[in-house]
């Protein structure tokens, strides 16, 4: 299911940016159906199912909203506010499993975990921009996909640039973009610092104290310690 989720998230990628195929529709609809029919064990051995599916109510969305691209002829679904609505709970639900898979997958929720995240995070985001504010229909839009993958890349690094999505959806997504990169980023800073600071204090010539040089201090204490455990012992 991990190797899934991640062919998946890669799947919608290239869709967003060349677009769809026979082939990739297969796929994906193979691989939406497997997410279903382990969602649905999932549910059926929950022991709360209430519960349960207020924890998973975003991917029950992204899980629904794939089975509407099997409706096409229905005419209200070929309207294009409601296509491009449905691709944008797509990739947000598709965010969401890959980062479910990505937890699942690495051992502890560290710097790599962050940094792998936000790099799937730009790869996905870049696709969603480029599909919702393309230069073909929005002034000043993306006309490649390298275009909207700078720009994403600027957006989460908070540096930003002189352009602002026009569209709804562009403007939802930009948003959830702002509040991933201001979350996260923040982290990722402050566990460079903490290692170049880390790193400055093991230097026998610095003045502040490394983690090595308290576990030597509590290493002695404990020592010291039990010295005086033994003597009182003794004294008895």
């Amino acid at each position: 299911m991990k190797l899934l989720s991640f062919i998946w998230l890669l799947l919608v990628i290239i869709e967003l940016v060349w677009g769809s195929t026979r082939t990739l529709e297969v796929f994906g609809t193979a691989i939406w159906i497997t997410f279903i029919i382990e969602f649905t064990l999932r549910f059926a051995l929950a022991p709360r199912k209430g519960s349960f599916l207020r924890r998973n109510w975003l991917t029950v969305i992204a899980l629904v909203v794939p089975a509407f691209r099997l409706l096409r002829g229905l005419r209200f679904l070929k309207a294009a506010r409601a296509a491009r609505s449905f691709r944008l709970v797509r990739i947000v639900g598709t965010a969401n499993r890959g980062m479910n898979a990505l937890r699942a997958s690495l051992s502890r929720r560290g710097l790599g975990y962050a940094v792998v995240l936000t790099m799937l995070i730009t790869l996905l985001g870049a696709g969603g921009m480029l599909t919702f504010e393309p230069a073909a229909e929005v002034q000043g839009g993306f006309s490649t996909y390298w275009d909207a993958l700078w720009w994403t890349g600027m957006l989460l690094t908070t540096m930003g640039s002189e352009y602002w999505p026009k569209s709804l959806e562009g403007r939802i997504l930009c948003f959830l973009l702002s509040l991933y990169g201001f979350a996260v980023f923040g982290y990722i800073t402050a566990s460079f610092a903490s290692f170049f600071v880390e790193r400055d204090a093991a230097s026998p010539e610095a003045d502040t104290a490394s983690s090595t040089d308290l576990v030597a201090l509590r290493a002695e204490i404990m020592a010291l310690r039990a010295d005086l455990a033994a003597s009182r012992s003794g004294r008895i």
